[in-house]
């Protein structure tokens, strides 16, 4: 079980370069579209929005480290009979997608069109499905888990879900003009 969260590892490194590429390629490429990016989301929004980023960029750190490091994957059982095998999976999950946001997003912006609104949906509503995903597996884990780090990668992931299930699949495409 020790190389499923090797290969957990070898993709939150590699999927996380992707992310973060994928956004200084945004803001290279597109330095005048910032506010095009936020699709019409309210300006009165926006610091909530930017808090809710951070807090959930802290949040993927905590759970994170939670289910890499604290958790025993030979040992660990989830919920629905899944064992740690699923973690890579759902980090899959999360990365892709978020990796093709901004792409997405800035071909939006350039030539809008219904295959590229629904390639947008589809990638804001895989990474909040991902986001689900781990809470559920935090709060099904078993052997129970108890103790500060893990309460503290529960409060983490349902940051995270917030902002990505929520805020960026439900609230961003709302206000995104089409």
């Amino acid at each position: 079980m020790q190389q499923w969260r090797l290969a957990a590892m070898a993709i939150i490194v590699l999927g996380g370069i992707a992310v973060l590429g994928s956004y200084i390629h945004g803001a290279t490429t597109a330095p005048g579209k910032a506010s095009a990016l936020w699709g019409g989301v309210p300006k009165a929004l926006l610091p909530a929005y930017t808090v809710a980023m951070f807090l959930a960029a802290a949040g993927f750190l905590l759970y994170t480290y939670f289910l890499l490091f604290r958790l025993e994957p030979a040992v660990v059982r989830f919920g629905f009979g899944l064992d740690f095998r699923v973690v890579p999976l759902v980090y899959l999950l999360i990365l892709i997608p978020s990796a093709l946001w901004m792409s997405l997003t800035i071909a939006m912006v350039d030539a809008p069109s219904p295959a590229i609104w629904a390639a947008i949906r589809l990638v804001l509503f895989a990474v909040g499905f991902g986001a689900l995903a781990v809470l559920v597996l935090l709060l099904t884990a078993q052997p129970r888990q108890a103790g500060a780090a893990y309460w503290a990668a529960v409060v983490g992931a349902a940051m995270f879900f917030v902002h990505t299930g929520i805020l960026d699949a439900l609230l961003w495409p709302y206000y995104f003009p089409r």
